[in-house]
């Protein structure tokens, strides 16, 4: 018999992106940022970091290589979280928005904090009306679609509960009309599990 399938986004849910982008800075700039707003949803809203265009600017992407994106810390508690999910019968994949040239990073990057995961699907961000993450959703069908970007439920069928994690408040895009739109919010995977394992 198959397991009921879960589809997890990875940044702002399983991995703290936010915590190693300062990693990043430090490694471009030679100083760690200061951190001015805990509760930042964006990494300019968290840490004290200057807006880069230009060569500057891609000079600080060349840091985003494979060993960056295998090497972000897990946020707490979201190992337990997917462990009780499996141990009651679930199977684990990540949807990530990251190029796909990294998938194999990703998937180093969770197997090396012991989330029970095999599988990553890489769709890169595109800019548009439907969710970039839309048709990889609609091939897997997965029972539950979890995700931290409110604009990333888009074009997603009615059909897959939609769980959105509601973190960092300040400078959040996860309001307004869209959010009558999901099927569930939590404050993170914790919440969602504990709450999964009990209605879903």
């Amino acid at each position: 018999m198959k397991k009921p399938l879960i589809a997890l986004d990875c940044d702002g849910v399983l991995l703290d992106l936010n915590l190693a982008y300062a990693k990043a800075w430090q490694s471009y700039s030679g100083s760690y940022p200061i951190e001015v707003d805990p509760h930042g949803y964006w990494h300019f809203n968290r840490w004290d970091v200057q807006r880069l265009g230009g060569e500057e600017l891609e000079q600080f992407r060349l840091h985003f290589d494979a060993d960056f994106w295998s090497s972000i810390s897990p946020i707490a508690g979201a190992v337990q979280a997917c462990q009780r999910l499996a141990d009651a019968g679930h199977e684990l994949v990540c949807v990530t928005a990251l190029e796909e040239k990294f998938a194999e990073a990703r998937l180093e990057n969770l197997r090396t904090y012991g989330f029970p995961i095999d599988k990553v699907y890489a769709t890169g961000h595109q800019a548009g009306a439907v969710s970039p993450k839309a048709e990889v959703i609609h091939q897997l069908k997965p029972r539950a679609f979890v995700d931290d970007y409110l604009p990333y439920m888009d074009g997603i069928s009615g059909e897959i509960h939609t769980a959105l994690i509601l973190r960092g408040p300040n400078g959040s895009p996860n309001v307004g009309p869209g959010l009558s739109a999901v099927s569930s919010t939590h404050a993170d995977l914790v919440a969602f599990s504990e709450w999964w394992l009990k209605n879903g």
